[in-house]
C-alpha cells in the first residue's frame, strides 16, 4: 500500500489501489476522473507551455536588437558599445515579464481546473 506523497499523488490523479483491486463499484467521491476531460486539460497546458516558449524564444531577441538598432544608436545615439550593455537589460527584464506572466496564467488555469474538477 502506497503511504504519504505517493498516495496523494496517486490519488490526484484519479485512481487509488483500492479501485483498481475492488471488483464492486467504487464508494462515492472516489470515482476516477473523466479521460475526456483530462485529454482537454491537457491539450490546453501544452498549448499554453508552446505559447510561452514561443513568446520566451521570440520576445527577448526580437527586443535585444530592436531595441538596439533603433532606441539607443537611432533615437539616442549611443554608441555600439553601449547600446549592447542596455539592449541586454530590456531583454533580461523581458525574459522576466514572460516567466511571470507564464507563472500567472499556469497559476490560474491550475484553480480553475482545480474548481471544476472540485464541482463533479
Amino acid at each position: 500500500m502506497l503511504r504519504g506523497k505517493s498516495r496523494l499523488n496517486v490519488e490526484w490523479l484519479g485512481y487509488s489501489p483500492g479501485l483498481l483491486l475492488d471488483d464492486g463499484p467504487p464508494p462515492p467521491g472516489r470515482t476516477p476522473r473523466n479521460p475526456i476531460r483530462n485529454e482537454s486539460s491537457l491539450a490546453s497546458t501544452l498549448k499554453t507551455l508552446l505559447f510561452f516558449t514561443a513568446l520566451m524564444i521570440t520576445v527577448p531577441i526580437g527586443l535585444y536588437f530592436t531595441t538596439k538598432s533603433y532606441v539607443f544608436e537611432g533615437a539616442f545615439g549611443m554608441s555600439n558599445r553601449d547600446s549592447y550593455f542596455y539592449a541586454a537589460i530590456v531583454a533580461v527584464v523581458a525574459v522576466h515579464v514572460v516567466l511571470a506572466l507564464f507563472v500567472y496564467v499556469a497559476w490560474n488555469e491550475g484553480s480553475r481546473q482545480w474548481r471544476e474538477g472540485k464541482q463533479d
